[in-house]
């Protein structure tokens, strides 16, 4: 049986005119280029990319601050076209990557955590700091930092107040946007753990956008992987970390870092500089960088293949080529 979506994207295009100088005029760039996501209810789905490659546009998108320039936004199967940007704020939040920059530094921890209700004018205002309260519980924060700003905060306790703030109008989905980037690493699986926790207490449903897959593999269901754009491979998470298939899945899984000191420095072999995209290559776009390039990588886009629910964006499952065998995957001892 197909699970049902909190949140689903029907290819998604988003398009940015971008000047190329006082004489030149300007060129499209698209930033999110005919994607197709499914978030199932209750589910962590993580999204995965290098910077540049859409997630962040993606996520402006779901929270409806940015509108695709074509394609569809699903909230629980309903368009968004039907909703105002207050009615998406009351089913989606989210959690910024830097607490630093994400709080108003002028204003007491009291009356961040509430302004959801404010704007939103949920409940009585008598009632707002008892429910305050509530959440400051809840996210393991004492009582006493209401009356802090938060300049008064470490880093953890700055994301426990934007977690707070984000969960106070009880939303459906959460949007995580590298939501532990900024933090040390100490803090970092604490806050991951905490996330874990609310989601089973709440009911939530998350979209983890990250581009560290140690986070990504510790807390997601499934996963899709962004490159310029497009959605290259989506799996369920022990499927793809177990079997990538995708030439650019295997290079992000392979830079990553292991506590085996004779490995060294990981290198994804993929080159130092990323494709302009204003003019991206033609046919598959990663074919530049990618070490089992074909001929017809070069002129012709590949199509979606799936084989269950594993699917991939290249030639080498879509028909013109026989999948790698395990040596020249590359795969890691």
């Amino acid at each position: 049986m197909t699970e049902a979506a909190a949140l689903e994207t029907v290819d998604v295009t988003c398009v940015f005119q971008v000047s190329q100088g006082l004489l030149r005029g300007s060129k499209p760039l698209r930033a999110v280029n005919g994607v197709s996501l499914k978030i199932p209810r209750g589910r962590v789905v993580g999204l995965v990319g290098e910077s540049g490659c859409g997630k962040s546009t993606m996520a402006n998108i779901l929270l409806g601050l940015q509108r695709p320039s074509s394609g569809d936004v699903l909230y629980s199967g309903d368009s968004a076209a039907g909703f105002s940007r207050r009615q998406i704020a009351r089913r989606i939040q989210p959690i910024f990557q830097d607490p630093y920059s994400s709080l108003n530094p002028t204003k007491s921890i009291e009356s961040i955590v509430s302004q959801p209700l404010r704007i939103h004018n949920v409940g009585a205002p008598s009632e707002w700091s008892a429910r305050v309260g509530e959440m400051l519980d809840v996210v393991g924060l004492p009582r006493r930092v209401a009356s802090s700003y938060p300049s008064q905060l470490s880093g953890g306790q700055r994301q426990r107040v934007a977690i707070a703030r984000a969960l106070i109008m009880r939303p459906e989905v959460v949007i995580c946007d590298e939501p532990t980037s900024a933090l040390d690493v100490s803090v970092q699986s604490q806050i991951l753990n905490l996330l874990q926790d609310l989601k089973e207490e709440f009911g939530l449903t998350y979209l983890l956008i990250s581009h560290n897959l140690a986070v990504v593999q510790h807390m997601a269901d499934r996963v899709a992987v962004m490159y310029l754009g497009r959605i290259v491979e989506e799996a369920d998470s022990d499927t793809l970390f177990n079997d990538p298939r995708h030439p650019y899945t295997r290079a992000l899984l392979g830079s990553v870092l292991t506590p085996e000191p004779r490995l060294g420095v990981p290198d994804t072999h993929l080159g130092a500089v990323f494709p302009n995209p204003i003019d991206p290559p033609p046919g598959c776009t990663f074919h530049p960088r990618c070490p089992d390039c074909m001929a017809i990588c070069r002129s012709e886009p590949p199509r979606p293949a799936s084989d269950g629910g594993h699917k991939t964006e290249c030639h080498l499952y879509g028909g013109a080529g026989a999948p790698p065998t395990a040596t020249h995957r590359g795969d890691n001892p």
